[in-house]
């Protein structure tokens, strides 16, 4: 039984355990709690999991709009993780016997401390620690996996990181899915044509705020001779320090581009129909900047 939410437990007048709310195998129990933050307030859509003792997950699911959760497990030991954006994540040890309700009560979260933004200035990607990957649906089923593997970036970081900017330049012939034949068939004509375009710009001077660690990288992305309007939906991880003392900033970002607004419409249909190459190819950043300065003392 996953994730059933705990809903109205009023039944002709009084009230019913979780018991009466979910199906509960005779060798099972139930598990419930409810969610809040530090004002009483319900978390909406927490998320928890539910892990046996071998750290094996046995139960997923999110709160309801109340906060409350409830689910019916195997009796055993288990371990309960909940977690929610802006929320630092609790987790706690629980028993639950054969037939018996075990109810973690009240769970509140606490609000987490948000990563240190790092200073003004002038930083650059450091390439040797970042990568830009991409992952492409194939013949309908499964998944192409690729990356390129020459790149650079400057970013000028403002007090206000709103008004901060990046440039961002890929080398298009560094595309690289491991497979020299698939590789060299994205370089030609059909795909990037590296030989007319041999780069992808992406600009951006618009960085929004989303809250938490959570921020919206909205720039123009140049590829294959077209530009469009692009939005990286990206987690900033905070500020470390490198094994060279150096101060290092790092991010991830996710977006999805259609191919077909950047006029790469090369298709080969296969039988029934299933197109041999999917219409969107989903990208991924894991991103790890360095002032500028520092680069340059490296360089020297």
């Amino acid at each position: 039984m996953f994730g059933r939410w705990l809903g109205d437990r009023t039944s002709r007048g009084r009230r019913s355990g979780p018991l009466s709310v979910v199906s509960v195998p005779p060798s099972a129990g139930a598990l419930s709690c409810r969610v809040l933050d530090p004002v009483n307030e319900p978390v909406r859509h927490a998320e928890l999991s539910v892990t046996d003792t071998m750290g094996r997950k046995i139960v997923s699911g999110g709160t309801d709009p109340f906060g409350s959760f409830v689910t019916a497990v195997p009796a055993g030991e288990y371990r309960l993780a909940v977690s929610a954006e802006g929320f630092t994540p609790y987790r706690a040890n629980v028993t639950v016997g054969e037939g018996a309700h075990a109810s973690m009560g009240d769970v509140t979260l606490q609000v987490a401390q948000l990563p240190t933004l790092p200073e003004a200035g002038d930083w650059e990607i450091d390439p040797m620690h970042s990568s830009i990957g991409f992952t492409a649906r194939h013949i309908g089923l499964a998944r192409i996996h690729g990356r390129f593997n020459t790149f650079a970036g400057a970013i000028r970081l403002a007090d206000r990181m709103e008004q901060s900017a990046m440039h961002v330049v890929i080398d298009a012939a560094s595309i690289d899915t491991a497979v020299k034949m698939r590789d060299d068939h994205l370089r030609s004509g059909d795909f990037l044509d590296v030989a007319r375009f041999p780069t992808m710009e992406f600009y951006s001077d618009k960085f929004v705020h989303k809250g938490s660690n959570r921020w919206a990288v909205t720039g123009a992305l140049s590829l294959h001779g077209v530009t469009r309007t692009v939005t990286l939906d990206t987690e900033y991880l905070g500020v470390g320090h490198g094994i060279e003392g150096e101060t290092r900033a790092a991010c991830r970002a996710t977006t999805e581009l259609h191919r077909d607004d950047f006029t790469i419409t090369w298709q080969t249909m296969l039988a029934r129909g299933i197109a041999a190459v999917g219409a969107s190819i989903t990208i991924e950043l894991d991103i790890q900047i360095v002032p500028k300065s520092a680069t340059a003392a490296a360089a020297a």
